[in-house]
């Protein structure tokens, strides 16, 4: 964080989709500085914050006014928006909850009386498609998203901007990259191969042979961001002087291309098992998965790529602005990726200190 930012303790923070794999973290992270968390989630439940459960409001279905109640309520001076669409949805159902959301919510933020509440406004690597090989993206790039889970924030970072251009809207909409962590849902590829080894672990555990896992191609290199640290650069970007940031599009990644491949066989060291990766030229799977036909069902069906072979992030405006940069190694977001799908008491994640490195394993 900046020098210059305001404490964070006391504050009043509304976490849109609280209690999803990122707004958990984000929560946690505030509730730790000594924030007022107040998650927010259709389902309520509980959202990783002691003695806050999530208010439970339908924000695809609240009226303007039931959304500018709930932030006059609980006097918000951060809004947090983790809501939105992006595995297992489509056209409509990613438009409403990745754009038309975004639209709302800013009508309803330039109408509160008072003070401008900020804010944050998570945006992701893929609305700009593809990147080169020899550059990283920096955020004056011109966006080409060429997937609709893409094009769809990109619509919502755009409601941010003119927002904040147009009706006085303290907005900064944070490009994240690919967020990987613990709690990753199984709709994505990191999600789905940790489940299944997951699978695999509690099969060994009985006594039974894993069979091999069974991906889509894995052609692609990725910029990366551990779920811990994107949840510090969002902290970081809700406490920014406004003049810093308001108005702005900020890049949050590792600044690097990990090549997916040697991300994949990582976790497969990591977990201990001897678990052979094959790649499916279909893109999707077939019997024999760790969890025999369970996993063969989890894979089958699943499109093929449609999406950009290469991502990397310049981060260097976050640096400057935010003050943020990230901290995590790779493999500790690994590890906290497998540990909640692994067997009680399992020996591996530190007995495979010898393992190869995964930058060694992708050359």
């Amino acid at each position: 964080m900046r020098p210059d930012a305001r404490p964070v303790a006391g504050l009043s923070v509304v976490v849109l989709g609280g209690t999803g794999f990122l707004g958990r973290h984000i929560g946690e992270a505030f509730a730790a500085l000594g924030a007022r968390v107040h998650p927010v989630s259709r389902t309520g439940g509980y959202a990783g914050v002691p003695d806050r459960p999530a208010v439970r409001l339908d924000l695809l279905a609240a009226a303007p006014r039931e959304i500018a109640r709930l932030l006059e309520t609980t006097r918000a001076d951060v809004v947090v928006n983790a809501a939105g669409r992006a595995w297992e949805a489509d056209g409509e159902e990613l438009a409403a909850g990745n754009a038309e959301l975004v639209e709302r919510l800013v009508r309803v933020l330039a109408g509160l009386p008072g003070p401008p509440v900020r804010l944050v406004q998570l945006g992701t690597v893929h609305e700009y498609g593809g990147g080169s090989p020899d550059t990283a993206t920096r955020e004056d790039h011109a966006p080409a998203p060429v997937t609709a889970y893409g094009r769809t924030k990109l619509r919502g970072t755009r409601a941010v901007l003119r927002a904040a251009s147009e009706r006085g809207v303290d907005g900064v909409v944070l490009r994240l990259a690919n967020v990987i962590g613990a709690g990753v849902p199984r709709g994505s590829l990191f999600g789905l191969v940790a489940a299944l080894l997951g699978d695999a672990a509690h099969a060994e555990a009985r006594g039974e042979q894993p069979a091999e896992l069974r991906v889509p191609p894995l052609r692609a290199a990725r910029d990366l961001v551990d779920a811990a640290d994107a949840a510090a650069a969002v902290v970081a970007a809700a406490t920014a002087p406004g003049a810093a940031v308001t108005g702005r599009v900020i890049n949050v990644g590792r600044g690097e291309a990990v090549p997916v491949r040697g991300l994949i066989h990582r976790m497969v060291s990591l977990s201990g098992l001897e678990v052979p990766v094959a790649e499916d030229a279909a893109g999707a799977g077939s019997p024999g998965g760790p969890a025999g036909a369970g996993a063969a069902r989890a894979l089958r069906g699943a499109p093929a790529r449609t999406d950009v072979a290469w991502q990397r992030l310049d981060i260097t405006l976050a640096g400057r602005l935010l003050g943020w940069r990230p901290r995590r190694h790779l493999d500790d977001s690994l590890r906290a990726l497998l540990a909640p799908v692994l067997p009680p008491g399992y020996l591996p994640l530190g007995a495979t200190a010898d393992a190869p490195d995964m930058e060694e394993e992708a050359l």
